[in-house]
């Protein structure tokens, strides 16, 4: 089975569309500071965004670790169990940093401001989706999602800011 990462590779048009308006790029894999898991567990980073965040798989594996991000300013948090499910959750809902309520509203409303500014918004997903061989979740499906992720299978998940020992903030509150 091929990897997500040589597919995105492989189909431009997929790997475009995660970098905007995803803000996912794979050649991003630097993170602004030196960090690691307080848990001991490997930290590997394999992606970032245009504001300094990072992805990060966490433990032992290949794709199917759980991902953590982590923003430039001092927050982390889990936000899916393998890139395929990162990938979703970046196809349908990639103003997901912006979500604070999880509500349908807060969505459609965040939606509704991406689509003005790019109305082949759900064309372009849709094709980055069938290239990459991902089936899609709604977007209430994909936010519950993160949320669960990330206030219960990541809430013992923390993200330490190496020189002096302190924790990151957790992005999403349950």
């Amino acid at each position: 089975m091929r990897s997500l990462t040589a597919a995105l590779a492989e189909n431009p048009e997929a790997a475009q569309f995660l970098d905007w308006p995803g803000d996912f790029d794979l050649s991003r894999t630097e993170h602004v500071e030196e960090v690691h898991l307080a848990s001991g567990q490997p930290l590997e980073s394999f992606a970032g965004d245009g504001a300094g965040g990072t992805y990060f798989f966490c433990g032992d594996g290949g794709e199917e670790r759980p991902v953590l991000y982590a923003d430039s300013e001092g927050g982390a948090a889990l936000v899916a169990i393998g890139l395929p499910e990162l990938l979703r959750l970046l196809l349908v809902a990639p103003w997901w940093r912006d979500c604070r309520a999880f509500t349908a509203q807060e969505s459609a409303e965040l939606a509704a401001e991406y689509l003005a500014d790019d109305p082949d918004l759900i064309a372009r997903r849709d094709r980055a989706a069938a290239r990459l061989g991902l089936t899609l979740p709604t977007e209430a499906e994909a936010l519950a999602r993160l949320r669960h992720v990330a206030t219960h299978e990541g809430r013992d998940v923390e993200l330490v800011f190496t020189p002096e020992g302190s924790a990151y903030r957790p992005l999403i509150e349950s």
